[in-house]
């Protein structure tokens, strides 16, 4: 464990890359299975915390992608034929050395993503719980035995290894959605190749550095977990466009899943989508509001809105309203916002200029629109920002758009079915909530006729998913499904098998052919 002295991001880069096997301010190479190298150019990544350079990276060219698509390939032919129990002692391990560096990881993610350090402690964490997960998912890769409708035959389903599963994340969660792919796929039989955001190359060298390390320890060489840096129109495109991908696991903007979701369909290959959300929590007149302002305040300001899970909207009945604003804008009021290493701060900068620009772009809509900004919405040095509350209409377009920025904009309604309708009118379907102590209500809002999310949550805040329940959306949030649950039948395909211990060949559906 590393013992922190200052708050200094040159002091702890200096004290953790060791440990992590980066280099300070050098320049790390671009990473694929089999082989650490790159010849593209250099991308050099900066903290949002203060903008002082961590590290430079060298980026994949096209003829890196071909290099690692090969290795990847020639790993999962290796890894496909080891028993899944053996697999999962491979993720166990990995889940092991994290618990190790769970301080330096996190502190990296810190570094790297601008998070406060008990989110990206968190985010470790994540990880650290899918390996534990997918360890005792890897006895339990269960199929069917069906009945047959003819005499001495047997029918069952198996599950069988799908191939390189090619993994695009966000910058948000920079090492847990590769993690909660990653581990999953292993287990069933899979390697992965992974494109990271560009904005958070090195917590992604960590990672496969770590990876490659426990897998050498176990005799699986080449690694099963390998690793691309590079933009979206060079490796992101080759990646949707391979057919040595089977599956590609994609998260971002509903922009990005888009064009990823098309180009994978054209080659009848499988995507896994996981794009944006337009989360609401409806607070109806029984809730606890103590305990829905502290779901809401967290659900909007942490990681400085910078989640797919993030609380957007805010659709409070009319009796309370006014009440439940106010004691908001006094929430806000109190928030602290600053350098996310430091102990006490709540909110940290956002990922960059261009995302303080969308928030501010978004935030003169707003005006334009004629709604008001009851709270925050300001700008600070570097890439710090006050965190918005706005009164709002939910049919204007800047509210139906997901902005990846603290804005919560905050709306009235009168009866239930009213406020589940607004909550459901937005093209995005992730995650939802109600605040209730009406059990009537909170089925309602349950049921076929309620959330149209694919997360909905009762007493409970928007944000912050466990990894044992099946995490994604509907709509333009891409219909994927990750992490818990029968998650895993997305990295396996599904094998119907007959098998005939008779001496006759009677076909189904008693049709006879012949003699």
């Amino acid at each position: 464990m590393t013992m922190l002295k200052s708050t200094s991001v040159s002091a702890i880069a200096k004290a953790i890359f060791p440990k992590l096997g980066l280099s300070q301010v050098a320049t790390n190479p671009g990473v694929f299975a089999g082989a650490w190298g790159g010849s593209g150019p250099v991308l050099a990544k900066h903290s949002p915390i203060d903008g002082s350079l961590l590290g430079r990276v060298r980026q994949a060219t096209p003829g890196d992608y071909e290099l690692a698509v090969a290795a990847a390939q020639k790993a999962f032919l290796a890894w496909r034929d080891l028993p899944a129990p053996k697999r999962g002692e491979v993720v166990r391990s990995y889940g092991e050395a994290l618990r190790g560096l769970k301080q330096e990881l996190g502190l990296l993610v810190t570094l790297e993503a601008g998070k406060i350090r008990a989110e990206g402690a968190g985010e470790v964490q994540e990880m650290i719980d899918i390996c534990d997960f997918a360890t005792g998912l890897s006895r339990q890769l269960h199929g069917l035995t069906i009945a047959s409708e003819r005499p001495g035959h047997r029918m069952m389903e198996q599950w069988q290894p799908l191939g390189v599963v090619g993994i695009i994340s966000a910058f948000n969660f920079p090492v847990a959605v590769w993690a909660w792919n990653s581990a999953l796929a292993a287990v069933c039989g899979d390697a992965t190749l992974w494109k990271p955001s560009e904005k958070t190359p090195l917590t992604a060298i960590a990672c496969i550095r770590l990876a490659e390390k426990v897998c050498l320890a176990h005799g699986v060489d080449p690694a099963v977990f390998s690793l691309v840096i590079g933009d979206g129109p060079t490796v992101g495109e080759l990646l949707s466009h391979d057919g040595l991908i089977p599956l590609v696991s994609a998260t971002g903007s509903t922009r990005m899943g888009r064009r990823v979701g098309e180009v994978v369909a054209k080659r009848f290959g499988r995507s896994l989508l996981e794009l944006g959300g337009n989360n609401a929590i409806i607070v109806a007149p029984s809730a606890d509001l103590k305990l829905a302002k502290r779901a809401v305040v967290f659900g909007a300001v942490g990681t400085a809105g910078q989640r797919c899970t993030s609380t957007r909207r805010i659709i409070v009945h009319e009796s309370i309203r006014a009440k439940f604003t106010e004691s908001l804008v006094a929430a806000y009021r109190q928030l602290p916002v600053g350098n996310p290493l430091k102990p006490g701060t709540l909110v940290g900068p956002l990922i960059d200029e261009a995302a303080v620009e969308a928030m501010q772009k978004a935030l003169a809509e707003v005006k334009k629109q004629g709604g008001r900004i009851l709270q925050g919405g300001g700008r600070l040095k570097g890439g710090y920002v006050t965190p918005a509350i706005v009164e709002a209409r939910n049919d204007w377009p800047v509210v139906q758009h997901e902005t990846f920025a603290p804005i919560l904009y905050v709306m009235g309604y009168k009866t239930l079915a009213e406020a589940i309708a607004l909550q459901n009118a937005v093209p995005q379907g992730l995650s939802s909530a109600i605040f209730t102590t009406d059990l009537r209500e909170a089925e309602q809002f349950l049921s076929a006729r309620g959330s149209d999310c694919g997360i909905a949550n009762v007493n409970i805040g928007t944000s912050g998913a466990e990894i044992g329940g099946a995490f994604g959306g509907e709509k333009e949030t891409g219909g994927g499904r990750e992490s818990g649950s029968d998650a895993w039948k997305a990295y396996m395909r599904r094998q119907t098998v007959t098998i005939n211990y008779s001496n006759d060949l009677p076909l189904a559906q008693g049709i006879t052919f012949g003699d």
